[in-house]
């Protein structure tokens, strides 16, 4: 195996360059603030978690997983997602805490990369859980909360795809019956293969108005008024059961003022298996990927010995950063250059800026190599040079 290069980085990672990082923590503060304002208490997991509990638990291809081995020779893993190390601690060290939990978080997450050339392997969510509350309130709040947090983030045209796995999952077997077969359109779904899923369908032995009602699913896309005819693909009890939950849902986003946004789309189906019911992805233009995601998840935490429904979501950081493009630029500091002998009056001037809250860069002249280009790095840029008292060449 050859040495890499010296300046080479493991695939899928990246550096964050100081223009990147101030619009990230500035924006990720604002939301964190969001969610604050709503109750939510934020926290913190290991970065390594034991592969047998968390790694098994998030939902996360095998594959995707960093692993590493411990001195005990225990298997290891870079967190794959927050969702299972936060249902771990809800099981753990809150067992007597009583629901619901409102929970919130902002960290790094890691999943290799298999043939993704280019995307991240590590990259950071803000996101919540709310543990132990199952009604319809409770969708509605993560979901007008993730709406919120996005307007505050600068971003006001975006949409919420809102999908309902139950039903997809109903409409399948009913007609197919077999898991193989359901499986392997659902996989078509999750990767938004829609021309993949089509053939699929049409090469199935079934008859032609089964063959529709699988070819009608991937136009169940709009509105509210999408729920009536998704009502027409599945008649049974508990497809129809789903549709009432999305109704609703919707009416009680209207209430939040947060139905605006909201588009109902019966193809959205997660790669994350535990998800159980409602799941949804905020979209922003020009970004190919969803921005934030989230659904109902009411059998992850059985699997940590503590049973509660719960839902969550995760806004994903640099998606997030990149549907802002050019907004929200934020100043750059200013710099005072100064010759050693105006030293002591720059540090005054330096001190009086900052307690006005300007962000001051000191820099002694004689250290500057170009100062045409170093000067390009400041909004502004003051001089202090020679030995006349307050002389200013700005």
């Amino acid at each position: 195996m050859s040495k890499p290069f010296v300046f080479e980085k493991p695939a899928g990672m990246r550096d964050t360059l100081p223009a990147f990082y101030q619009k990230n923590e500035k924006i990720k503060s604002a939301i964190k603030n969001e969610m604050e304002s709503w109750g939510y208490q934020f926290i913190q997991t290991p970065t390594l978690e034991y592969h047998d509990t968390v790694g098994e638990a998030s939902a996360i291809l095998d594959q995707q997983l960093f692993k590493l081995l411990d001195m005990e020779g225990k298997t290891l893993v870079l967190r794959p997602d927050m969702t299972a190390p936060i249902a771990r601690v809800v099981s753990s060290s809150m067992k007597n805490v009583a629901y619901p939990i409102r929970l919130a978080y902002s960290s790094p997450v890691f999943r290799a990369q298999q043939r993704e050339g280019g995307r991240p392997a590590e990259f950071e969510q803000v996101g919540i859980e709310l543990i132990g509350d199952g009604t319809a309130s409770a969708e509605a709040e993560a979901l007008a909360l993730m709406t919120e947090v996005i307007k505050k983030s600068g971003i006001s045209s975006f949409t919420v795809a809102v999908g309902h796995i139950g039903f997809v999952q109903e409409l399948l077997a009913e007609i197919l019956g077999n898991d193989n077969r359901t499986g392997e359109l659902l996989r078509y779904l999750n990767e938004k293969n829609y021309v993949g899923y089509a053939s699929h369908v049409k090469e199935l032995p079934l008859s032609s108005i089964d063959t529709q009602r699988l070819l009608k699913l991937l136009n169940l896309r709009g509105g509210a008024d999408v729920l009536e005819e998704a009502a027409k693909l599945s008649p049974n009890v508990k497809g129809q059961r789903a549709l009432t939950e999305l109704k609703t849902l919707y009416t009680l986003l209207e209430d939040y003022d947060a139905a605006q946004n909201i588009v109902f789309d019966f193809t959205l189906f997660s790669h994350m298996s535990y998800y159980t019911g409602i799941v949804f992805e905020g979209y922003a233009a020009g970004i190919g990927a969803p921005i934030s995601s989230g659904g109902r998840y009411d059998e992850l935490l059985s699997r940590f010995d503590r049973h509660a429904p719960a839902i969550g979501f995760a806004i994903r950081m640099d998606y997030l950063i990149e549907a802002l493009d050019n907004k929200n630029e934020f100043l750059r500091p200013q710099c005072i250059l100064f010759t050693p002998e105006r030293r002591k009056e720059a540090l005054q001037w330096a001190k009086e800026k900052r307690e006005k809250g300007i962000k001051i860069v000191m820099q002694d002249l004689s250290g500057v190599t170009n100062v045409d280009d170093f000067s390009k790095r400041f909004d502004e840029v003051h001089y202090l040079i020679g030995s006349q008292q307050g002389e200013d060449f700005s």
